[in-house]
């Protein structure tokens, strides 16, 4: 098998603007839409929002490399990091920590030319607790890094990067094509959509770290998003790449098999589109949320508004197997018998809906 960093054109990546152009202009039109909704917005909303798409996008693009961070560690951690924790917050699982600083700092330094210390930084960041992985410097040893998948005895290798002795140049060309490519660079490209796709493509062909390459690539990703359109933008690539891995790592491999990569650009774009959906279901959610508390907040007990502001944690995925009078009394620490009490009240008052029966009645938020 011929990669592509193995052929004479490499990174010399070619495509076709064709069906791209479009996507683009559609891209321009959703971010004005969303901007224009969040300018409408009071201030705290905005900050709530921002919050969520900084959390989700930490869970999930963990979560696609087969890990679970903890959300209430997370969160503390974004908002330890953006100074919103006086005094901070005890964050106990260092992964969840370094990812919520991850994600403050892709946000707070997107304007800034892309170093191989910022890469080590980052790298440091969400890894740096393993005992395992050597953080924050470029990959090393004689070993192929091989994306392998199957048993035992039955391994499909999908992908070989560069020998690590070649990723010093590789990351030196790749740096200098990012910050090149960027708003007055000398080797502009004017389309967020394309550019970003060039980016995450790149860096994971060339696979420069041990471990979290995949996190850092979708990293590198919003920061060209973010410098190409002039400011962070409010969507999460991990969430929506997550949501169908199989596409992902199938386009993925595709592209890294040849360096005419229009499909791979025209795959990318239509991610950051859907990301972009996402985002406005997510701020028309968080306004329903509001008028949710606004309507009954005078009206519930202080478990009620417990548990009520749990389900609503959980987000727009919904709280995982609807409410139930079990997990209401875990939450609210009381009986059965006022859990049933509590949750036939909210019913009655149009809070929540019921689903299914007998046994497994559920309880699910009525958000209008």
């Amino acid at each position: 098998m011929t990669y592509n960093w193995e052929l004479p054109d490499w990174p010399n990546f070619r495509y076709s603007l064709n069906g791209i152009e479009s996507l683009t202009y559609r891209f321009a039109l959703e971010t004005g839409e969303i901007n224009g909704l969040l300018k409408s917005l009071p201030e705290h909303i905005r900050q709530e929002l921002l919050l969520e798409i900084m959390l989700l996008e930490a869970i999930k693009t963990s979560k696609i490399e087969g890990e679970f961070l903890s959300r209430q560690d997370v969160m503390s951690s974004i908002r330890n990091n953006l100074g919103l924790n006086v005094p901070q917050e005890k964050v106990k699982d260092k992964q969840s920590q370094g990812m919520g600083e991850l994600m403050v700092s892709l946000r707070t330094t997107y304007q800034k030319p892309l170093t191989a210390e910022q890469l080590f930084i980052w790298h440091e960041m969400i890894l740096g607790s393993s005992l395992h992985i050597r953080s924050g410097q470029w990959r090393t040893g004689t070993e192929p890094m091989q994306i392998i998948s199957g048993s035992t005895g039955k391994e499909k290798v999908h992908f070989q990067a560069p020998p690590s002795s070649q990723v010093v140049s590789e990351m030196e060309a790749f740096i200098k094509w990012f910050n090149e490519t960027a708003p007055d660079g000398t080797a502009l490209i004017g389309s967020a959509l394309v550019r970003a796709a060039i980016v995450h493509l790149y860096f994971e062909t060339i696979h420069p770290f041990e471990d979290g390459n995949g996190r850092i690539g979708r990293a590198l990703a919003e920061k060209a998003l973010a410098q190409t359109s002039g400011q962070p933008l409010m969507l999460s690539l991990s969430r929506t790449i997550e949501a169908d891995k199989k596409s992902y790592y199938e386009a993925l491999e595709t592209a890294q098999k040849h360096n005419e990569i229009s499909a791979w650009i025209q795959y990318f774009s239509e991610v950051v589109l859907n990301a972009q959906i996402a985002s406005k279901k997510l701020i028309d959610f968080t306004l329903q949320k509001t008028k949710v508390f606004d309507q009954y907040a005078t009206q519930l007990n202080e478990r009620q508004i417990k548990v009520t502001k749990k389900m609503l944690e959980a987000g727009e995925d919904g709280f995982e197997g609807g409410m139930s009078a079990k997990k209401y009394m875990s939450i609210a620490k009381t009986s059965k018998a006022t859990a049933t009490r509590d949750l036939q009240n909210l019913l009655e008052n149009g809070v929540v809906k019921v689903e299914g029966g007998g046994r497994s009645v559920r309880y699910t938020l009525v958000l209008k």
